[in-house]
């Protein structure tokens, strides 16, 4: 069984609590990414954030993103996976959720992320199409 360290990037980034999505956006541009983990100044994982997110629930609500932060769009509890954790496991979780990403975490520090795409480079393609099947449900796509 292979462990959720072998697929995921582990050049994730956070974005601070108190950032605001003014340059949460920047950093999603400048690392070429639509999602973000959101950190707390403890270290410890808050939420996660999209590029959705911030045009949905701060530009098309006439907010300023310079003037919101992350940590306005970190609602709930959420959703990461042990590094050393199965696949199978992410997997799971990805579609129990519906979510494309999940924050990766060892000692209770990001270390990575996996997402669907990482998934589908190195997984069977029947579990690949049943992850892709399960989220879309819900995004309509």
């Amino acid at each position: 069984m292979s462990a959720v360290r072998e697929f995921m990037t582990t050049d994730a980034r956070c974005v601070g609590e108190n950032e605001s999505l003014l340059e949460a956006a920047r950093m999603m541009r400048d690392l070429d990414c639509g999602a973000l983990p959101i950190c707390g100044d403890d270290g410890k994982l808050k939420g996660m954030i999209t590029d959705r997110d911030i045009v949905l629930k701060c530009v098309a609500a006439g907010r300023d993103p310079g003037q919101m932060m992350a940590r306005d769009l970190a609602s709930g509890k959420p959703y990461c996976i042990e590094a050393d954790a199965n696949v199978d496991a992410a997997i799971d979780m990805m579609e129990q959720h519906q979510v494309r990403r999940l924050p990766v975490i060892s000692d209770h520090k990001l270390v990575g992320i996996i997402s669907q795409g990482d998934i589908a480079r190195n997984y069977s393609e029947q579990r690949v199409g049943e992850l892709v099947e399960h989220i879309s449900e819900r995004h309509g796509i």
